[in-house]
């Protein structure tokens, strides 16, 4: 019984995989220009709108911090430091102060790692708020703002919260000082304590030139209908089980882990790259965040992103079509996954295929060096230039405070 059960399953998927092929092999390696207002976006150029002026810090706020471990270069956190370099370069920064847009910190917070490369973020909120007293003690423009056009990058799981555990994450709250500055950070989730109004939503840094140099023919057909490799339980963290993904992970292993339609596994294959070129759908599922750096991958590789995260909000949604190019699974429907992957005609696989092929989308969700027009740098500028002008509101009168520079825990008030 079991074996005819998933032999009908099989026929399943080849009558699916035929379907796609069938409808015009070569129409899935063409490209569709992104319509409408999401494609003026991905375009938009930032340079001559805007001006950045980059704080220049001692180097332990920075480089320090990466000599002692390399590691965070290749991180998915590693924007930070990507971010910095780039606008030391840059056509919109500015060495007169006096004439920038915008403010930018180069503050390292999530590169102190453990010996497994996880990154440890309670010291984080020391170093930050010692960097604000160090801008606000030799420069005006923090003060006359409090902040309010000044942007940093947080990219921890929860971003300006600084915990890696979304219970003591919510707890923290955003550091205070940053209460009235841009954050350009990964987390996102919509109504989220740790996700501040008007936030920079960007991608998890992952490596380009390890992702282009396990690229396989455009034309290899798509032979695996669902991947995954990951965690599906977080035994260390997560003892009791059921916190971890909220339980999303947990689902789709008990559900779908003898079900031939899926390939999902916790082993890290050194394939991993090339088998998600050969899928139709990759799954997506939050982690301890929301986000991972599946989501960059799966636009990367064309693999349909699908996206398990209630609420979340994703890099860039003004600029990439989300719900175009990916799948939203609410993580409630984990166990009808298979029903609902298999209910998705042959004819809008292939137009979210011909969507991801798009370069520029493709570009966006990168940091490259060198930066490249239109990659995930120059979204970020974007955005900060559709911040502009600056409401003349920002500006605080003579003697006026709006941050209170004793608020949260007592730990994070000792000297860094």
């Amino acid at each position: 019984m079991i074996n005819w059960r998933w032999g009908l399953v099989g026929l399943l998927f080849s009558a699916i995989f035929l379907s796609i092929h069938a409808l015009d092999h070569s129409r899935v390696h063409q490209t569709e220009r992104i319509s409408g207002s999401a494609g003026d976006v991905l375009e938009d150029d930032p340079v001559g709108r805007l001006k950045v002026f980059v704080y220049e810090l001692p180097s332990k706020y920075n480089k320090k911090i990466l000599q002692k471990d390399p590691r965070c270069l290749s991180h998915m956190f590693a924007a930070e430091i990507y971010m910095h370099r780039f606008l030391l370069s840059s056509a919109v920064r500015t060495l007169n102060p006096e004439e920038a847009d915008w403010f930018y910190t180069p503050v390292y917070t999530t590169c102190d790692l453990t010996p497994n490369g996880l990154p440890l973020p309670f010291k984080s909120p020391r170093m930050m708020r010692s960097a604000i007293q160090l801008i606000s003690s030799n420069w005006p423009y923090w003060n006359r703002t409090e902040g309010a056009d000044h942007f940093f990058i947080t990219p921890h799981d929860f971003g300006a919260c600084f915990h890696y555990l979304e219970e003591k994450a919510i707890e923290r709250g955003i550091l205070t000082l940053l209460q009235r500055a841009t954050l350009v950070q990964t987390f996102g989730q919509k109504n989220h304590v740790c996700l501040k109004e008007g936030s920079i939503t960007v991608p998890p840094y992952a490596p380009p030139q390890k992702m282009q140099s396990h690229l396989i023919p455009p034309n290899t057909p798509r032979s695996i209908f669902v991947y995954f490799r990951g965690l599906f339980y977080d035994v260390g963290n997560d003892p009791e089980g059921g916190y971890y993904a909220r339980g999303a992970r947990a689902a789709v292993w008990e559900n779908f882990k003898d079900n031939p339609l899926f390939d999902i596994s916790t082993e890290h294959p050194t394939t991993y790259y090339e088998d998600m070129q050969r899928a139709i759908f990759c799954l997506c599922p939050l982690g301890w965040a929301p986000w991972s750096p599946r989501l960059v991958e799966a636009v990367i590789f064309g693999c349909i992103p699908v996206i398990i995260a209630d609420d979340i909000v994703l890099p860039f949604a003004d600029a990439i079509p989300w719900e175009e190019i990916g799948v939203y699974i609410a993580e409630k429907d984990v166990p009808n996954l298979d029903t609902i992957l298999t209910n998705i005609s042959p004819e809008v696989i292939l137009k979210k295929q011909r969507l991801l092929a798009n370069p520029s989308m493709k570009q966006a969700m990168l940091f490259p060096q060198p930066a490249q027009p239109g990659d995930a740098f120059h979204q970020i500028l974007n955005g900060l230039a559709r911040k502009l002008p600056h409401d003349r509101s920002i500006f605080l009168k003579p003697g006026e405070k709006i941050l209170n520079w004793n608020a949260g825990p007592v730990g994070d008030l000792k000297p860094w």
